[in-house]
């Protein structure tokens, strides 16, 4: 006797992906002939459905933990791969007169701060930032999949074309972004802290995340530290839309003739993560340079009245400061999260199975 792989009744002779769970046909059976109903397998002629002691283990019991657990270990690999072009894009970003270009930031960070105080400046909240977005986001993801399946009676997540992938995620960033709002306001704050003060006549102070998020809490309070939160939620869910939209139709891409999208191996899934993050950064772009400025000046300017104040005084392409840094980072960078991901996953559930 063998198991079906995401029921796991006691079925059939051959393995088969059948997901009916009935527990007075657990053969699944529609003949006289002991097939079943799914895969045609022989059911053991030897033991009968009476004699057997059914054991269902749900195919769906790990699998939030699972997700949770993978885009903790993605995000902890981006982080590192990404963190100081993306320390470069947020000091473009808030102040684009200061550092015009790419190398210019890089040199003077690099030789003023550097590498640790500098090009990896805020990497504890990036990481907290980063952890907490990716470990809900990703665990969110598949709970989203399943019901967008459901609502629309495809039979398994596998099935889901490229917008239903895309919808999961829509709805997923809501609940990341809840987690990613305080703790990027103080990575950014941590980044360009050092030209807040210069550009306000003062001294830098020498000071961390911990005793950072302290100071904005009392000084604003919890609100505070949601600052830019209309801004993330604008970036993140459409952003994510075209982010999990563009991962699955790369993917889909790049499959082989004869195999699954899980079989392309190592080399084709950091392509297809560096296609999603570059497409999600060249649409979300413009949001993310309001939402940067923001969380650094503690600004409550409504979204629009930012938007339309940097478009007056600095031009449309103000809003695309720091985006070379930030194409050159994501690739990688997400390249590392997804590969991360995806092992870790196929990893876990095979321990769990």
């Amino acid at each position: 006797r063998r198991q079906h792989k995401s029921c796991r009744w006691e079925s059939c002779v051959r393995h088969c992906d059948a997901d009916v769970r009935t527990r007075d046909n657990p053969w699944h059976l529609t003949s006289t002939h002991g097939q079943c109903a799914v895969c045609g397998g022989l059911a053991d002629p030897d033991v009968s459905p009476a004699s057997v002691s059914v054991t269902m283990v749900s195919g769906g019991r790990y699998d939030v933990a699972i997700d949770f657990i993978g885009g903790s270990l993605g995000a902890t690999a981006s982080v590192y791969v990404g963190q100081p072009l993306d320390t470069l894009k947020v000091k473009m970003q808030t102040f684009p007169k200061l550092y015009p270009n790419l190398p210019l930031c890089f040199k003077q960070t690099l030789a003023k701060e550097g590498i640790v105080r500098g090009l990896y400046a805020g990497t504890i909240p990036s990481l907290a930032a980063n952890v907490a977005e990716n470990s809900i986001l990703f665990a969110a993801y598949g709970a989203c999949q399943k019901m967008v399946a459901s609502a629309t009676g495809v039979d398994k997540v596998e099935n889901l074309n490229v917008l239903a992938n895309g919808f999961s995620g829509f709805l997923a960033a809501f609940w990341s972004s809840l987690a990613l709002c305080p703790t990027e306001l103080v990575k950014c704050r941590l980044q360009a802290m050092r030209e807040s003060y210069i550009s306000a006549g003062k001294e830098p102070p020498r000071i961390g995340p911990y005793n950072l998020t302290r100071n904005i809490l009392r000084e604003d309070g919890v609100p505070g530290l949601f600052r830019g939160l209309t801004a993330t939620f604008t970036r993140e869910m459409p952003g994510y839309f075209f982010f999990f939209a563009a991962y699955e139709l790369t993917r889909q891409a790049l499959t082989p003739p004869g195999k699954t999208k899980d079989e392309i191996g190592a080399v084709r899934t950091v392509v297809s993560g560096g296609v999603a993050g570059v497409t999600l950064w060249t649409l979300i772009f413009p949001a993310d340079v309001i939402k940067s400025r923001l969380q650094v000046t503690g600004s409550t300017t409504p979204m629009l009245v930012m938007l339309k104040d940097i478009y007056r005084k600095e031009g449309i392409m103000a809003l695309y400061n720091g985006l070379g840094p930030s194409i050159i980072r994501t690739f990688p960078a997400t390249g590392a999260l997804f590969l991360t991901y995806e092992y870790s996953k196929k990893w876990m559930n095979s321990v769990v199975q």
